[in-house]
Protein backbone atom coordinates (compact mmCIF):
# COMPACT_ATOMS: atom_id res chain seq x y z
CA UNK A 1 0.00 0.00 0.00
CA UNK A 2 0.79 3.09 -0.71
CA UNK A 3 2.98 4.97 1.74
CA UNK A 4 1.78 8.87 2.01
CA UNK A 5 -1.59 9.21 0.90
CA UNK A 6 -3.23 12.79 0.82
CA UNK A 7 -7.04 12.06 0.80
CA UNK A 8 -9.65 15.37 0.18
CA UNK A 9 -12.50 15.79 1.63
CA UNK A 10 -11.29 13.88 4.17
CA UNK A 11 -13.63 14.89 7.47
CA UNK A 12 -16.69 12.61 7.46
CA UNK A 13 -17.97 9.82 5.20
CA UNK A 14 -15.93 7.83 2.49
CA UNK A 15 -12.90 10.05 3.08
CA UNK A 16 -12.76 9.58 7.16
CA UNK A 17 -13.12 5.90 6.39
CA UNK A 18 -10.30 6.01 3.94
CA UNK A 19 -8.19 7.61 6.50
CA UNK A 20 -8.63 4.85 8.65
CA UNK A 21 -8.78 1.81 6.93
CA UNK A 22 -5.61 2.64 5.21
CA UNK A 23 -3.72 3.79 8.32
CA UNK A 24 -4.69 0.43 9.58
CA UNK A 25 -2.84 -0.58 6.23
CA UNK A 26 0.76 0.76 7.32
CA UNK A 27 -0.17 4.26 4.95
CA UNK A 28 0.65 7.83 6.38
CA UNK A 29 -2.31 9.91 5.99
CA UNK A 30 -2.71 13.50 5.37
CA UNK A 31 -6.32 14.92 5.53
CA UNK A 32 -7.74 17.66 3.73
CA UNK A 33 -11.24 19.48 4.53
CA UNK A 34 -12.89 22.48 5.37
CA UNK A 35 -13.80 21.24 9.40
CA UNK A 36 -10.72 21.72 11.46
CA UNK A 37 -12.23 20.06 14.59
CA UNK A 38 -13.29 16.76 12.59
CA UNK A 39 -9.87 16.69 11.04
CA UNK A 40 -7.68 16.81 14.24
CA UNK A 41 -10.25 14.18 15.69
CA UNK A 42 -9.70 12.01 12.89
CA UNK A 43 -6.33 13.07 12.83
CA UNK A 44 -5.02 12.13 16.18
CA UNK A 45 -7.33 9.05 15.93
CA UNK A 46 -5.52 7.44 12.72
CA UNK A 47 -1.86 8.78 13.47
CA UNK A 48 -2.33 11.20 10.11
CA UNK A 49 -1.56 15.20 9.53
CA UNK A 50 -3.90 17.39 8.58
CA UNK A 51 -4.45 20.38 6.52
CA UNK A 52 -7.37 23.02 6.77
CA UNK A 53 -8.28 23.39 2.55
CA UNK A 54 -11.45 23.97 0.62
CA UNK A 55 -10.42 22.41 -2.80
CA UNK A 56 -13.10 24.99 -4.53
CA UNK A 57 -10.66 26.99 -3.90
CA UNK A 58 -7.23 26.88 -5.82
CA UNK A 59 -5.31 28.89 -3.84
CA UNK A 60 -6.17 27.11 -0.61
CA UNK A 61 -5.28 24.01 -2.50
CA UNK A 62 -2.01 25.27 -3.88
CA UNK A 63 -0.74 26.62 -0.28
CA UNK A 64 -1.87 23.35 1.16
CA UNK A 65 -0.03 21.38 -1.38
CA UNK A 66 3.62 24.08 -0.39
CA UNK A 67 3.14 23.39 3.16
CA UNK A 68 2.82 19.26 2.23
CA UNK A 69 5.90 19.33 0.23
CA UNK A 70 8.20 21.07 2.84
CA UNK A 71 7.30 17.59 5.36
CA UNK A 72 7.41 15.29 2.40
CA UNK A 73 9.28 15.00 -0.72
CA UNK A 74 6.80 12.93 -2.13
CA UNK A 75 2.99 11.68 -2.61
CA UNK A 76 2.08 7.87 -3.42
CA UNK A 77 -1.63 8.72 -3.36
CA UNK A 78 -3.63 11.36 -4.12
CA UNK A 79 -7.97 10.17 -3.19
CA UNK A 80 -9.91 13.51 -4.92
CA UNK A 81 -12.79 12.66 -2.79
CA UNK A 82 -14.34 16.09 -1.48
CA UNK A 83 -17.74 16.45 -2.96
CA UNK A 84 -20.93 18.33 -2.17
CA UNK A 85 -24.66 17.17 -3.07
CA UNK A 86 -26.54 19.06 -5.91
CA UNK A 87 -29.93 17.24 -6.01
CA UNK A 88 -32.65 19.66 -8.23
CA UNK A 89 -32.95 20.51 -11.25
CA UNK A 90 -31.19 22.95 -13.74
CA UNK A 91 -34.39 25.44 -13.92
CA UNK A 92 -34.87 24.90 -9.92
CA UNK A 93 -31.80 24.55 -8.26
CA UNK A 94 -30.08 27.66 -8.69
CA UNK A 95 -26.74 29.00 -10.38
CA UNK A 96 -24.70 29.83 -7.65
CA UNK A 97 -25.16 26.34 -6.05
CA UNK A 98 -24.62 24.57 -9.89
CA UNK A 99 -20.93 26.50 -9.53
CA UNK A 100 -20.77 25.37 -6.05
CA UNK A 101 -20.90 22.05 -7.13
CA UNK A 102 -19.10 22.60 -10.29
CA UNK A 103 -15.90 24.17 -7.98
CA UNK A 104 -15.99 21.79 -5.45
CA UNK A 105 -17.08 17.99 -7.36
CA UNK A 106 -15.51 18.59 -10.94
CA UNK A 107 -12.62 21.60 -10.19
CA UNK A 108 -11.53 20.45 -7.09
CA UNK A 109 -10.41 17.49 -8.26
CA UNK A 110 -8.29 19.31 -11.02
CA UNK A 111 -6.43 21.94 -8.45
CA UNK A 112 -5.71 18.97 -6.27
CA UNK A 113 -4.07 17.16 -9.13
CA UNK A 114 -2.41 19.98 -10.35
CA UNK A 115 -1.07 21.61 -7.01
CA UNK A 116 -0.14 17.96 -5.64
CA UNK A 117 1.31 16.21 -9.17
CA UNK A 118 5.15 17.26 -8.59
CA UNK A 119 4.62 15.78 -5.43
CA UNK A 120 2.92 12.43 -7.23
CA UNK A 121 5.83 12.42 -10.12
CA UNK A 122 8.33 12.15 -7.11
CA UNK A 123 6.60 9.27 -5.36
CA UNK A 124 6.41 7.59 -8.61
CA UNK A 125 5.03 4.72 -9.34
CA UNK A 126 2.17 6.70 -7.51
CA UNK A 127 -1.78 6.52 -7.98
CA UNK A 128 -4.51 9.11 -7.95
CA UNK A 129 -8.01 7.39 -7.28
CA UNK A 130 -11.33 9.41 -8.00
CA UNK A 131 -14.15 9.12 -6.46
CA UNK A 132 -16.92 10.17 -8.95
CA UNK A 133 -20.64 8.74 -8.92
CA UNK A 134 -22.49 6.53 -11.01
CA UNK A 135 -24.40 10.08 -11.43
CA UNK A 136 -21.71 10.89 -13.65
CA UNK A 137 -22.62 7.84 -16.08
CA UNK A 138 -26.26 7.83 -15.84
CA UNK A 139 -27.71 11.54 -16.25
CA UNK A 140 -31.58 12.36 -15.83
CA UNK A 141 -34.11 14.04 -14.00
CA UNK A 142 -33.61 16.25 -10.83
CA UNK A 143 -30.08 15.53 -10.48
CA UNK A 144 -29.20 17.14 -13.39
CA UNK A 145 -26.23 19.49 -11.94
CA UNK A 146 -24.37 16.89 -9.95
CA UNK A 147 -24.55 14.47 -12.41
CA UNK A 148 -23.28 17.14 -15.12
CA UNK A 149 -20.25 18.11 -12.70
CA UNK A 150 -19.54 13.92 -12.02
CA UNK A 151 -19.51 13.74 -15.71
CA UNK A 152 -16.72 16.20 -15.92
CA UNK A 153 -14.86 14.64 -13.55
CA UNK A 154 -15.04 11.28 -15.30
CA UNK A 155 -14.38 12.61 -18.52
CA UNK A 156 -11.02 14.46 -16.41
CA UNK A 157 -10.22 10.86 -14.75
CA UNK A 158 -10.38 9.47 -18.39
CA UNK A 159 -7.84 12.17 -20.13
CA UNK A 160 -5.43 12.24 -17.32
CA UNK A 161 -5.27 8.04 -16.62
CA UNK A 162 -3.91 8.42 -20.27
CA UNK A 163 -1.84 11.41 -20.12
CA UNK A 164 -0.19 10.70 -16.79
CA UNK A 165 0.59 6.89 -17.48
CA UNK A 166 4.31 7.70 -19.26
CA UNK A 167 4.78 9.62 -15.54
CA UNK A 168 4.40 6.90 -13.63
CA UNK A 169 1.32 7.85 -12.30
CA UNK A 170 -2.13 5.54 -12.40
CA UNK A 171 -5.52 7.02 -12.63
CA UNK A 172 -8.54 5.09 -10.78
CA UNK A 173 -12.08 6.02 -11.05
CA UNK A 174 -14.34 4.90 -8.75
CA UNK A 175 -18.16 5.13 -9.25
CA UNK A 176 -20.28 3.82 -6.28
CA UNK A 177 -23.78 4.27 -6.39
CA UNK A 178 -26.52 5.51 -3.27
CA UNK A 179 -23.75 5.84 -0.59
CA UNK A 180 -25.64 6.90 2.57
CA UNK A 181 -23.02 9.55 4.76
CA UNK A 182 -23.53 12.70 6.02
CA UNK A 183 -23.18 14.93 3.48
CA UNK A 184 -25.52 12.02 1.78
CA UNK A 185 -28.01 11.33 3.30
CA UNK A 186 -30.29 8.21 1.69
CA UNK A 187 -32.89 7.75 4.38
CA UNK A 188 -35.79 7.77 1.45
CA UNK A 189 -33.99 4.63 0.55
CA UNK A 190 -33.25 3.03 3.85
CA UNK A 191 -37.09 3.63 5.10
CA UNK A 192 -37.62 1.04 2.26
CA UNK A 193 -37.00 -2.53 2.77
CA UNK A 194 -36.21 -2.70 -0.63
CA UNK A 195 -34.26 -0.35 -2.02
CA UNK A 196 -31.74 -0.50 1.03
CA UNK A 197 -30.20 -3.03 -0.10
CA UNK A 198 -29.08 -0.99 -2.59
CA UNK A 199 -26.99 1.81 -0.27
CA UNK A 200 -23.39 1.37 0.19
CA UNK A 201 -22.01 2.73 3.53
CA UNK A 202 -19.05 4.71 3.78
CA UNK A 203 -16.94 1.81 4.46
CA UNK A 204 -17.71 -0.45 1.29
CA UNK A 205 -16.75 2.94 -1.01
CA UNK A 206 -13.46 3.10 0.69
CA UNK A 207 -13.17 -0.60 0.34
CA UNK A 208 -13.77 -0.36 -3.50
CA UNK A 209 -11.48 2.77 -3.77
CA UNK A 210 -8.34 0.70 -2.07
CA UNK A 211 -9.19 -2.60 -3.95
CA UNK A 212 -9.13 -0.45 -7.43
CA UNK A 213 -5.58 0.92 -6.15
CA UNK A 214 -4.02 -2.07 -5.24
CA UNK A 215 -5.68 -4.22 -8.27
CA UNK A 216 -5.18 -1.42 -10.84
CA UNK A 217 -7.94 -1.68 -11.71
CA UNK A 218 -8.58 1.95 -14.07
CA UNK A 219 -12.44 2.34 -13.89
CA UNK A 220 -15.16 0.29 -11.40
CA UNK A 221 -18.87 0.24 -10.35
CA UNK A 222 -19.94 -0.07 -7.03
CA UNK A 223 -21.81 -2.43 -6.77
CA UNK A 224 -20.85 -3.32 -10.74
CA UNK A 225 -24.56 -3.99 -11.63
CA UNK A 226 -24.38 -0.01 -12.17
CA UNK A 227 -22.71 -0.82 -15.30
CA UNK A 228 -25.52 -1.79 -16.58
CA UNK A 229 -27.81 1.08 -16.78
CA UNK A 230 -24.54 3.24 -17.59
CA UNK A 231 -23.83 1.02 -21.07
CA UNK A 232 -27.66 1.47 -21.71
CA UNK A 233 -27.77 5.09 -22.03
CA UNK A 234 -24.96 5.48 -23.41
CA UNK A 235 -25.61 2.69 -26.47
CA UNK A 236 -29.40 3.05 -26.57
CA UNK A 237 -29.86 6.92 -25.08
CA UNK A 238 -33.52 7.46 -26.46
CA UNK A 239 -35.42 4.37 -24.83
CA UNK A 240 -33.44 5.04 -21.96
CA UNK A 241 -34.54 8.98 -22.04
CA UNK A 242 -38.28 7.55 -21.84
CA UNK A 243 -37.71 5.46 -19.28
CA UNK A 244 -36.29 7.46 -16.94
CA UNK A 245 -39.20 9.77 -17.94
CA UNK A 246 -41.80 7.63 -16.68
CA UNK A 247 -40.21 7.20 -13.70
CA UNK A 248 -40.11 10.50 -13.26
CA UNK A 249 -43.64 10.84 -13.40
CA UNK A 250 -44.51 8.29 -11.33
CA UNK A 251 -42.42 9.10 -8.22
CA UNK A 252 -43.76 12.99 -8.70
CA UNK A 253 -47.05 11.55 -8.66
CA UNK A 254 -46.44 9.46 -5.46
CA UNK A 255 -44.82 12.55 -3.56
CA UNK A 256 -41.34 10.61 -3.61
Amino acid sequence: MARVCVITGASSGIGASLARKLSELGAHCILLARREELLAELAAETGSEYEVCDVAERDQVDAAAARIAERHPAVHLLVNNAGIAGRGEFTDIGPERIEQVCRVNYLGSVWSLLAFLPLLEAGAPSDVANVVSVAGTVAGGAGGPYSAAKHAQIAFSRSTSVELAPRGIRVHTVNPGFAHTEGFPQDRFLENPIARRFVLSADECAEAVIDAVVRNRREVFVPPFYRVPAALQGTVPATFQRVLSLWSRRTAKDGA
